[in-house]
């Protein structure tokens, strides 16, 4: 439905009528900003820019974090799920990795551990966790052979 100015041009739809085409019945809209997310943030790549990576948090810990005040909220992942896009190739592979067990497989047989499974609940957006903790994620998993990222 187009309207016309008293000049005789032609009168561009209002943004109103934009923002109710994004309303739903209940009066919310469809998608918030805060919901938006961006791949970028999620995907890491490999130094040779030949893979990607993301990681989806499968299962939490009941644990708490030790010093919430100072660190902030933080959860501890027991398992998550790995997948690996080879951009060459465009394979994709998936695979599901027990931290917890892998972590004490690497304290057992090296006698040390170097992951880190708490994460801020800031840098998990939808399951997904931000690709800067990735590599504190699959740290252990990389030193025992797991993975080769």
């Amino acid at each position: 439905m187009s309207t016309e100015h008293e000049d005789g041009k032609p009168e561009t739809p209002k943004v109103d009528a934009a923002v109710e085409s994004i309303m739903n019945d209940a009066g919310t809209t469809n998608s918030e900003f805060e919901e938006f997310l961006d791949e970028r943030t999620l995907v890491s790549r490999d130094a040779l820019g030949k893979k990607e990576m993301k990681i989806k948090v499968i299962e939490v810990s009941d644990e708490h974090p030790p010093s919430k005040w100072k660190l902030g909220d933080r959860i501890k992942a027991k398992k998550i799920l790995i997948t690996i896009k080879h951009l060459d190739s465009m394979n994709v592979e998936e695979g599901e990795f027990d931290i917890e067990s892998i972590e004490q497989e690497l304290r057992e047989k090296r006698h040390y551990s170097s992951s880190n499974r708490w994460i801020p609940t800031s840098d998990i957006k939808n399951g997904y966790v931000l690709k800067a903790r990735h590599m504190h994620l699959i740290s252990d998993a990389v030193a025992l052979d797991y993975i080769t990222f």
